[in-house]
């Protein structure tokens, strides 16, 4: 009786382990409902909708970090501006820890809901891949790319402080962080 126990308790270590090293926790932030729109976050007042934006239907959210909206009739791969989440659907790499989790999180939030697109001037249009960068907003006035942040689903991605949110984002990880989340 005692091998079976031995090799349960090996497999839940190599599982553990899998994770890699680069994460500094591999405890999922705890399930939440969407709340409503915010006030402050990490200690900052929330940041306002700007007006004048694009929206369209999200047609497909393909992870964490990157979405299919429908702009003017036409599909467009959108990449969020300023975070980063694990890969779950890139074919070149295995599932990263807590991808799958970042992902099904992006698709509570946003199927089947428009989000307003606003893009940054310190960014350009498009990355290397060709897909639009933008920060999305959700229907009920929240800014989806720092709520990924404040949950612990997504790291800051583009360090440098070259955007329009970076102090906010930079704020809202760290607390996160502290938080335990993600």
């Amino acid at each position: 009786m005692v091998w079976p126990r031995l090799a349960l308790l090996m497999l839940a270590t190599l599982a553990l382990a899998a994770c890699g090293d680069d994460q500094q926790s591999v405890s999922a932030p705890a399930p939440t409902a969407a709340p409503l729109a915010r006030t402050e976050i990490a200690g900052n007042p929330y940041p306002t909708r700007p007006g004048g934006l694009t929206s369209g239907p999200v047609a497909r959210v393909v992870d964490g970090d990157t979405l299919d909206v429908t702009l003017n009739g036409r599909r467009e791969r959108v990449r969020l501006i300023g975070i980063n989440t694990p890969e779950s659907v890139d074919p070149q790499r295995p599932v990263q820890c807590f991808g799958r989790e970042a992902s099904t999180r992006a698709r509570e939030l946003l199927a089947g809901k428009t989000v307003a697109l606003e893009a940054d001037a310190t960014q350009g249009e498009r990355d290397q891949y060709g897909r639009l960068l933008r920060y999305a907003w959700m229907p009920d006035g929240r800014l989806f790319n720092l709520e990924m942040l404040a949950e612990g689903y997504a790291r800051i991605f583009n360090a440098d402080g070259r955007y329009h949110y970076y102090p906010l984002f930079r704020d809202t990880e760290q607390a996160a962080r502290a938080a335990g989340r993600g």
